[in-house]
């Protein structure tokens, strides 16, 4: 007899609740958002749009957002106080507040202090410093050149064109096209380097940034000639192939409720195919744009039983088998995923994922440090994770390290679904994406 699913709602997306917001905030007038994530990263971005000139207020379970007139503004934005202290804009551990805000806040005006936690100051942004600098921006580094944490005196967005690259990050180009509507001229992004990541992150953007009237076009090359495609035609990014040409229209102020999260969905829909009874995902859109959607695909890969139906995402109890998959678009689904490949037949191996290392933590590291502790062979290399599933760890202990990175606890959890009591240095880290997920957990576990 079939097990009654268990019941869970997806948390609301934490990729558009940071450009719903941005969005919003940049809009002239007041826009009503729903179902926005509240989570640390989130208060990350709403406390740095409020520094750059925005009002976030809540009421009756929305956010009421009044944008910035005329853009972000910081310390001197009118050129009358020199002496004024910098605009603090404060990231702790978001690198998505990180590189989103900062070339946000580039195409305002005034003097910004950008800095972070102890770790995001070890996280580079060099590329995008050189990008923002080429568009007029002035840094000042505190400490190690391209690192946080600086001074940086904004101007707006003056040059016409900019060159970025996808190889460490896709939220850099996603920073660029969220600020470029806000210059006083067209605005060229073009995609240079040797590889691109995380494309869907970019489809993310370019969503939002439709949804709130800002215009811009997607070119690609074809026989040495540039020509218009729509955006949703392009899932991946051949550099030097592809350029974005932003028009200078501001964004609209709109209602707008924000979709469910694929990311923090994904440690449930496979808890659905490694453990004991089915789990009934609520509140995703089968049809998302989210990179992260992509754990569909991935888990039916190792051979898991997932049904679309009206009610919501069902997958359940399978026998997975090993995979080799590139993750390289979704690179926040590895932990997930090498967990659940500890529950496999057969080895596995997630490739094209160097840019992991950059993370709250080195995620390729600390996945292999942990799969081990629970029993697997794992072997990080430069660019992959490999895991052999090991011994059952039914009826044993582990004290898993989160090295204070969201992901890696929520994704280590799955190990309680082979019987093993299983414990966190620090299980508040989830905080940063996902505060309820322990207590949501307990459905799956209790």
């Amino acid at each position: 007899m079939t097990k009654d699913p268990i019941i869970v709602n997806a948390p609301a997306s934490k990729s558009l609740s940071h450009r719903t917001l941005i969005a919003a905030t940049l809009a002239k007038g007041v826009s009503h958002i729903s179902s926005v994530l509240d989570s640390e990263d989130i208060h990350r971005t709403r406390d740095c749009l409020t520094a750059c000139g925005a009002v976030i207020e809540e009421k009756d379970g929305k956010l009421v957002v009044t944008g910035m007139e005329d853009g972000p503004k910081g310390a001197n934005a009118d050129g009358k106080h020199k002496d004024e202290t910098p605009r603090e804009l404060f990231m702790h551990e978001s690198g998505t507040t990180c590189r989103l805000m900062t070339a946000v806040a580039a195409a305002g005006k005034g003097v910004f202090r950008v800095h972070g936690a102890p770790r995001m100051h070890e996280r580079p942004m060099a590329e995008l410093t050189d990008a923002l600098s080429s568009l007029g921006a002035k840094f000042d580094f505190e400490g190690k050149e391209g690192f946080l944490p600086f001074i940086m005196t904004a101007g707006g967005y003056r040059k016409k064109s900019v060159d970025i690259t996808l190889e460490e990050s896709s939220q850099y180009l996603s920073g660029l096209l969220l600020g470029a509507p806000m210059a006083d001229h067209e605005t060229t992004i073009s995609v240079t380097g040797k590889k691109a990541v995380s494309w869907p992150y970019v489809a993310l953007t370019l969503r939002i940034m439709e949804d709130f009237k800002a215009g811009f076009a997607v070119e690609i090359k074809e026989d040495r000639a540039w020509k218009e495609v729509p955006w949703r035609s392009i899932k991946g990014v051949t550099p030097g192939q592809v350029r974005f040409i932003v028009k200078p229209t501001g964004y609209e102020n709109t209602g707008y409720m924000v979709e469910g999260d694929w990311s923090n969905a994904s440690y449930f829909l496979a808890a659905g195919a490694v453990g004991s009874r089915p789990v009934l995902l609520k509140g995703l859109a089968a049809d998302s744009l989210q990179g992260d959607r992509a754990i569909m695909d991935i888990l039916s890969q190792m051979g898991a039983s997932i049904k679309v139906n009206f009610d919501g995402i069902l997958v359940e109890p399978s026998r997975l088998r090993g995979i080799r998959v590139d993750m390289g678009r979704c690179p926040d689904l590895v932990p997930t995923v090498a967990a659940a490949a500890a529950f496999a037949s057969t080895p596995t191996t997630i490739e094209n994922v160097a840019h992991l290392r950059l993370k709250e933590t080195d995620r390729l590291a600390a996945c292999a440090a942990e799969l081990t502790r629970a029993g697997c062979e794992a072997e990080a290399s430069d660019d992959s994770l490999s895991i052999r599933p090991g011994r059952p760890l039914r009826d044993g202990e582990v004290e898993f390290k989160t090295y204070n990175d969201h992901r890696m606890a929520m994704a280590m959890a799955l190990f309680e679904l082979a019987g093993a009591k299983v414990g966190f240095d620090n299980p508040e880290c989830v905080n940063k994406s996902f505060p309820g997920f322990f207590d949501e957990w307990k459905k799956i576990v209790g």
